[in-house]
């Protein structure tokens, strides 16, 4: 039996139809601003994230390291969540390349508030760094896959810029949000000053993330893009896929959030497992083993072995992330493998 893979949303493999538009993709000097597939997908993400324009870089680690570039100076802080993807999962680079340090803010599930970004700024005085931006995750990954509201994001925004702070979203799975919450992506694209979309994860695409912002936001970004070797040439060969994947993979994105939900409730009612249905919101389980008596790391060797492929985030915690590799069936299969590992 093939294998399901619940690690990440980023083990998507491009479907048939995602393969053809890829081979028959028209491409040219992307570089140059003449790859037509690079252009059209552009200008298309910047009306659904309500900005002006948008660039197409190789990952969403280089949208978020590029966007703190060009709001920041070296020096300055940025105020983020104690769980964001930038402290966590971006090899120091906030600091490394950009020079800038992070002030955490203690969310809930990844969500913070206005009343946060009030409490961490300070008066500013030669003793103490330049804050410069707020930085919001959506959906907060560690969170648990955690939606923002629309008007809590308005009112970080408004918080922000009492206090002359850019606000930029980390949007890697902001389509998921868009789809669970039912808020339009401009919505919460227009509260921000640069928000970007991955295309790899629950989109489906090989590669690739569009950055989007202002004009003169863009043009700066475009700078940095060439300086850290973002620039390309014949790109529209994996831009094609993220048109592709915005015709026909937004929509289901759906039934990976229901695929998530029954995952959550099959392994809910597992001895020794401890899974918050109702922090399950789009397509992340996060699942507590401490009652089983074993790690999660031996616990995810376990269901390898038979096939299912999880992550360990920590000593007692698997998280498991669905997507369009993954079917009902497949869910199925991985709450099977649970129960039989832990009875074992």
């Amino acid at each position: 039996m093939s294998v399901v893979n619940l690690y990440s949303d980023t083990q998507t493999r491009p479907t048939a139809a995602m393969r053809r538009a890829i081979a028959e993709a028209p491409v040219g000097d992307e570089q140059r601003g003449e790859d037509p597939s690079v252009n059209a997908l552009c200008e298309r993400v910047a009306a659904l994230l309500g900005q002006e324009a948008a660039l197409f870089l190789p990952s969403g680690t280089m949208c978020n390291e590029i966007a703190i570039a060009v709001h920041c100076r070296p020096g300055d802080e940025v105020l983020a969540d104690v769980t964001s993807h930038l402290i966590h999962f971006e090899a120091g680079a906030p600091g490394a390349l950009a020079g800038v340090l992070i002030g955490t803010l203690p969310g809930r599930r990844g969500v913070f508030t206005g009343a946060d970004v009030d409490a961490a700024t300070r008066a500013l005085t030669r003793h103490s760094p330049r804050q410069r931006l707020v930085s919001i995750e959506n959906t907060a990954n560690l969170g648990g896959g955690t939606v923002w509201p629309l008007a809590t994001v308005a009112d970080v925004a408004a918080a922000a810029r009492r206090r002359g702070l850019a606000v930029h979203m980390d949007g890697a799975r902001l389509l998921n949000a868009v789809v669970a919450s039912g808020t339009p992506a401009a919505e919460y694209g227009r509260a921000c000053d640069s928000v970007w979309i991955d295309l790899t994860k629950g989109l489906g695409c090989p590669v690739g993330a569009v950055l989007a912002g202002g004009r003169d936001f863009i043009e700066e970004a475009w700078r940095l893009k060439h300086r850290w070797g973002g620039a390309m040439r014949q790109a529209g060969i994996v831009a094609a896929a993220g048109l592709h994947a915005l015709d026909h993979h937004v929509d289901r994105l759906a039934e990976d959030h229901e695929n998530a939900r029954r995952l959550a409730d099959g392994l809910a009612d597992l001895p020794g497992l401890a899974v918050d249905r109702a922090a399950v919101e789009t397509n992340m389980v996060y699942i507590d083993v401490a009652g089983t008596g074993r790690g999660a790391t031996d616990l995810v060797a376990a269901l390898k072995d038979r096939d299912i492929v999880m992550g360990a985030l920590g000593p007692t915690s698997i998280r498991a992330v669905t997507h369009l590799d993954v079917d009902r069936a497949g869910i199925d299969r991985a709450i099977a493998a649970f129960a039989a590992v832990l009875g074992g």
